[in-house]
Parts: C-alpha cells; sequence; structure tokens
C-alpha cells in the first residue's frame, strides 16, 4: 500500500473524505492479515535500516500531533523513542493501531538499491520470517507509484506515468512482473516505491509458494499513483 501522510485524518481535516476510499482499502487489506505481527518495508534516504517494534514517532512533522508505534506494548527494557520516524514506518506504525496489530518490524532500503539486490534482500527475508518458530509474520509493504501523474495545478507531468502504474497496478499479482519493473523508468517518474515492490518480488519468490493478488485499490486522487492489493497464499 501507498505511504501518503494524507491517510491520517487529523492531518487532512475537511479533505478526510476525498481519501475515504483510499483509506478504507488500507485498513480492508491489514484487517485481513492473518498475523499480529507484520514485517513492513519502505523505502528510504536512510535505508538500508532496521527499525524494532520498540520504535515510536509522531506525525506532528506534517501537521498534527498523533504519536504512532510499532508495538501495542512497550516495555522499559525495549522501548526506544525516534522523534524523526521515517514515513513508511509512521504510516505502518498508525496502521498498526488501527488493525489491531501487536507488533511492526520496519525495514527500509535505499530508492537506489537494484533489482537484483532486491530481490536478493526479499528472499532472505523470506528465509528469515519463514525459518522463526516463535510466530507467524506478514509483509506489509509500502511504496508510491509516480509523482508525475496529470492533475489540475500539479508540477511536472510525464506522459509515462500513467503506464508505468498501470503495470504497477497489473503486476501487483505477478511476482515476476514486479521483479521487471525498469528501476531507471521509475526514478525518472519518482517512484521510489519500485525498490519495495522489488523486495516483495524477491520474497514471493523465495517462499516457494503460489500468490494470489487482489487489487483493492488503484488510482492517482493527487498526481501520485498510489495501489493497495493484497497477497495471499493459493
Amino acid at each position: 500500500m501507498p505511504q501518503p501522510p494524507l491517510l491520517v485524518p487529523e492531518l487532512v481535516g475537511a479533505a478526510a473524505a476525498e481519501v475515504e476510499p483510499l483509506r478504507t482499502a488500507c485498513e480492508q487489506a491489514v484487517g485481513r492479515l492473518r498475523t499480529p505481527r507484520w514485517h513492513a518495508v519502505g523505502v528510504d534516504e536512510d535505508g538500508p535500516a532496521v527499525f524494532r517494534p520498540g520504535a515510536r514517532g509522531n506525525v506532528r512533522g506534517y501537521g498534527a500531533d498523533v504519536p504512532v508505534s510499532l508495538t501495542a506494548t512497550t516495555t522499559t527494557a525495549e522501548h526506544t523513542e525516534h522523534t524523526a520516524l521515517p514515513l513508511p514506518l509512521l504510516v505502518a506504525g498508525w496502521l498498526r493501531g488501527r488493525a489491531g496489530a501487536y507488533a511492526v518490524v520496519g525495514e527500509l532500503v535505499h530508492p537506489s538499491t537494484t533489482p537484483s539486490d532486491c530481490l536478493a534482500r526479499g528472499k532472505e527475508l523470506a528465509d528469515e520470517l519463514n525459518g522463526d518458530p516463535a510466530a507467524d509474520w506478514a509483509v506489509l509493504v509500502l511504496a508510491d507509484g509516480a509523482r508525475t501523474r496529470a492533475v489540475p495545478g500539479a508540477g511536472r507531468v510525464d506522459e509515462r506515468a500513467a503506464g508505468f502504474d498501470g503495470a504497477v497496478a497489473t503486476a501487483l499479482a505477478d511476482a515476476d512482473a514486479l521483479a521487471a519493473l525498469d528501476p531507471m523508468v521509475a526514478a525518472a517518474l519518482g517512484a521510489q516505491g519500485r525498490a519495495a515492490w522489488q523486495v516483495l518480488a524477491g520474497v514471493a519468490i523465495g517462499s516457494g509458494t503460489n500468490w494470489a493478488g487482489e487489487l483493492l485499490y488503484s488510482a492517482a486522487p493527487y498526481g501520485v499513483g498510489y495501489h493497495v492489493a493484497l497477497w495471499q497464499a493459493r
């Protein structure tokens, strides 16, 4: 799913109704995850980095005092305060709270990570999660599409953006197609989410499981491609 701050109602005020379809799709997707423990993968310039469930943050940097946490309960021993929790993990923590999930491990990959390295990390992550005897895990991928879609009042527009996002929407049901996304085109369109999607492709391939994808939302309400999909084992 995408990572726009506008998912948080307190940040958008009267415009909350405009993004309700997107928010509803995101909440529907996380509400259908079969485990209360998530491994979230997002893209950020600070990557690679890992944030453990004790991490907390606040969306106040985007205009409202709304605290979020990567865990439902935090003991003194495991608590670490992150006042600048990166946006993908702020959104993951906020969604965790909405879904009532227990804990999120947050992982960031750098936007320039090559497709081969993304796939390798995804396969490695599949092995790590499958080998955890203590709990089942869901993988939550936070990724925005092209930032150059045509909307009234938008800035730079690239005619390739709609086609790119259409391909992503289709590829969210096909791990091989996600793996084939062109990093150069994605970078030109501002689609940093490419790296996280290709980690997802590696997880799917490395898990040895056949996945059925369900696209819940795909649109560009503010000139940025947003996609929400749910993958479940066949």
